[in-house]
């Protein structure tokens, strides 16, 4: 069981998710519809994992993000889940570029709620420590870095086990997604990271590693 404080402005959304974290077992202790409240059910609740939309009250910008990541500044360790109506790549990075060795991070667009094994694997992830980036995230970041000499460089199934890596999915996880062996993962992974010239590492280092690559790509980062 995870206790979890949400924070979404849309009354049918949040409820919704009220709804399908405890059938699952997990505890809400507070479901608010602003960022100052989101703040204050943190700092009163200490929950397990926070998740928050990006644009909320008063100005539906990104007051969502700026509160995730001014609690990630206050308690480094704190999980927290940041999900999006719209793929946003500067959300994405600038929710992500923290340290490697801090808590959990995911960002997921809105869809993948819909998909609810997607979603509660995700939230389990985070929860756990890990950094899940949306399918789709990637896969754009992908498409703005096309004219990137070193991902030219990639083999189509390079490119395949880089995108997985990107999501957060471990060497397990990869191997299962693309139906190869995990050594198999292994060899492509140590090829694209010499090919993109980047360290090798683990874990959230890795995709960090990844994505700070891809944001140096993205002209709207």
């Amino acid at each position: 069981m995870l206790r979890v404080v949400l924070a979404e402005d849309a009354v049918l959304l949040r409820a919704g998710l009220v709804e399908l974290l405890s059938r699952v077992g997990h505890e809400v202790t507070a479901a608010v519809g602003d960022a100052t409240e989101l703040a204050r059910a943190v700092a009163a609740d200490r929950p397990d994992v926070v998740i928050t939309d990006v644009r909320m009250p008063p100005g539906f910008r990104d007051e969502g993000l700026r509160a995730a990541l001014e609690l990630r500044r206050a308690d480094p360790s704190l999980p927290v889940l940041v999900l999006s109506q719209y793929v946003a790549t500067p959300y994405a990075t600038q929710l992500l570029s923290g340290s490697p060795a801090a808590g959990g991070l995911g960002y997921l667009l809105k869809d993948r709620v819909g998909e609810v094994t997607d979603f509660l694997d995700a939230l389990d992830r985070v929860a756990s420590g890990q950094t899940v980036i949306d399918p789709e995230v990637v896969r754009v970041l992908l498409q703005q870095s096309t004219a990137d000499k070193p991902l030219q460089r990639l083999t189509p199934r390079e490119r395949e086990v880089l995108a997985v890596m990107a999501e957060g999915l471990n060497n397990q996880a990869i191997a299962q997604r693309l139906t190869i062996t995990e050594a198999s993962v292994v060899k492509h992974a140590s090829s694209i990271f010499m090919k993109l010239e980047l360290d090798p590492a683990e874990g959230n280092r890795r995709v960090l590693a990844v994505l700070a690559h891809l944001r140096r790509q993205d002209p709207a980062a």
